[in-house]
């Protein structure tokens, strides 16, 4: 069989058809805080992350990270969660709604934390972001919710520690992204690094 000479191939499913899912909600906020505000929609700028979000640019945003080095690259320019965790989480009693967990874009269908590094999401007609690596879960988690930390992290059966609190992005094509959009995944050739804490 020949390899695949395009720069990256779609994630196949049982049909043979690339994987997609569908955006449920977009979120943005201009000021640093837990959880994000929903949106009818948001633009995505390439390089930068969701206009006028208080985690958009091309060097780090979050708070912590710019105290510690504010020159680093910003590979955490947009934030993804699936809503399948709220499915999960609320099987323990916590309400869970998109945006609270300080995501700006929140999927369906889509199984996030198994993607590659490097992975493709097309948002939309236009808009593409890239997968740099995973959130790691932290304490306010529980200053938002008590008890709720404990349900972003678990245990693989070889003992490696799974982090659930969502998937993060840089943006590689601009354009808006609403409600109701389709997520395509595009896998990068082969082979594939997982991800890790970003």
């Amino acid at each position: 069989m020949e390899p695949d000479a395009s720069p990256a191939t779609p994630l196949p499913t049982g049909s043979g058809e690339p994987s997609s899912g569908r955006v449920v909600a977009v979120c943005a906020s201009p000021v640093h805080g837990f959880s994000k505000q929903p949106r009818a929609a948001v633009r995505l700028v390439e390089g930068v992350g969701v206009e006028g979000d208080a985690h958009a640019g091309t060097t780090v945003q979050h708070l912590s990270r710019v105290r510690r080095n504010p020159s680093q690259p910003n590979l955490r320019q947009v934030h993804l969660v699936h809503t399948e965790l709220f499915d999960e989480v609320a099987e323990d009693g916590h309400r869970v709604r998109p945006g609270d967990l300080g995501e700006n874009v929140t999927t369906t269908g889509v199984d996030l934390l198994g993607l590659p590094v490097g992975a493709l999401l097309r948002l939309g007609d236009a808009a593409e972001v890239e997968i740099t690596g995973l959130r790691n879960p932290c304490y306010q988690i529980d200053d938002f919710q008590d008890g709720l930390l404990k349900h972003m992290l678990a245990r693989a059966a070889d003992g490696t520690v799974v982090r659930k609190a969502g998937v993060m992005a840089v943006v590689r094509s601009e354009g808006e992204v609403r409600p109701g959009d389709a997520v395509t995944v595009v896998l990068p050739p082969e082979p594939h690094r997982a991800l890790a804490p970003v």
